[in-house]
């Protein structure tokens, strides 16, 4: 206690108090803090793992490929329908190809987009004969994204 002013006496200006210094609280145990953090620091850790698996998990990969021809004989001024099926591991991307007939007339690279988890990829190519003859006709199938794949089909053009 100080005192100042009138009335305070000698004895009393003589008396002082010393005022103890402040105490820091004592720190946290480092257990508890850590265990404060780690929920958090966790989710986060997952959350960062998911979304690099989702943009930087492997690529498509194209596991088959099959064509077939229909019909298989086809008759005068028809239309053969090929039907290319892709299965993939099931990632999304870009899957290139390009048909091969055996006339000698090839496509350009043609483009099919997958979304993820779709597996197969139908891929068709229409082929139109007309006039009389016969003929045996094949179709090559090639796949060029990835690790290239080609698959083959025939069927006969029958006009008498």
């Amino acid at each position: 206690m100080l005192r100042f002013g009138p009335g305070v006496t000698a004895a009393a200006r003589q008396r002082t108090h010393l005022t103890l210094p402040a105490v820091p609280p004592p720190p946290a145990p480092r257990g508890r803090r850590l265990r404060r953090h780690a929920l958090p620091a966790l989710v986060l850790v997952c959350v960062l793992a998911f979304l690099a698996w989702q943009r930087l998990g492997p690529p498509l990969r194209v596991n088959t490929v099959t064509v077939t021809a229909r019909p298989v004989t086809l008759g005068c001024g028809g239309t053969a329908d090929l039907v290319g099926l892709v299965t993939t591991n099931g990632r999304p991307g870009t899957l290139s190809y390009r048909w091969i007939r055996s006339d000698g007339t090839a496509s350009g690279v043609l483009k099919e987009e997958l979304v993820r988890g779709q597996r197969q990829a139908r891929l068709h190519l229409r082929w139109t004969f007309e006039g009389p003859g016969r003929r045996t006709a094949r179709a090559e199938l090639r796949i060029l994204s990835g690790t290239g794949r080609t698959a083959t089909t025939g069927f006969a053009y029958d006009c008498p």
